[in-house]
């Protein structure tokens, strides 16, 4: 699959000093982006990131604001709504760091390790997007939605007297 948001930076050609990124996705892009959220619709998605080489220490600190409006389908009712989501995020690359030098630095990868710059560019959408994935919430719901369980039997009576095939006679019937 094409890539269609994206925003990439070249590594290699950064001069010193702060930059400001404004990313704004248009209508085909959000498209694109309800495929790899899993949604069914983006109704907006942006980011202002700031970029800061520090070229004596070999690293890029990415920081900023993701901001996306998800049409999402609730779990409990079955039906769709929309919510926002925002996060503010801060990301170390290390310019010179390979994937083995990082994993023999930093018992857990995971945990404050720099990312690695892939081909020499960061896309800074691509960063965005996965900011806003990491707080998307797993089971959707409206707001105030909870979830009840009504049992078939009664939790009065002996659980024993009760055959677990019991309530699949009663719909054959």
């Amino acid at each position: 699959m094409q890539k269609v948001f994206s925003y990439p930076v070249q590594t290699d050609k950064l001069s010193a000093g702060e930059k400001h990124f404004k990313l704004v996705a248009d209508e085909e892009q959000c498209l694109w982006i309800a495929e790899i959220f899993k949604v069914l619709a983006v109704k907006s998605f942006s980011a202002e990131i700031n970029l800061k080489p520090d070229f004596k220490n070999h690293a890029i600190r990415v920081w900023g604001r993701a901001k996306a409006e998800l049409e999402q389908m609730s779990v409990i009712s079955l039906e769709p709504f929309v919510k926002k989501y925002e996060t503010d995020f801060e990301v170390l690359y290390d310019t010179k760091a390979t994937y083995t030098q990082i994993k023999e630095e930093y018992d857990d990868i995971n945990e404050d390790a720099p990312k690695l710059i892939e081909n020499g560019e960061i896309d800074l959408a691509a960063e965005a997007m996965e900011e806003i994935a990491l707080i998307i919430d797993d089971y959707p719901r409206k707001e105030g939605e909870t979830f009840s369980f009504e049992p078939e039997f009664d939790e009065t009576e002996d659980v024993k007297k009760h055959n677990p095939f019991d309530v699949l006679k009663k719909i054959k019937k």
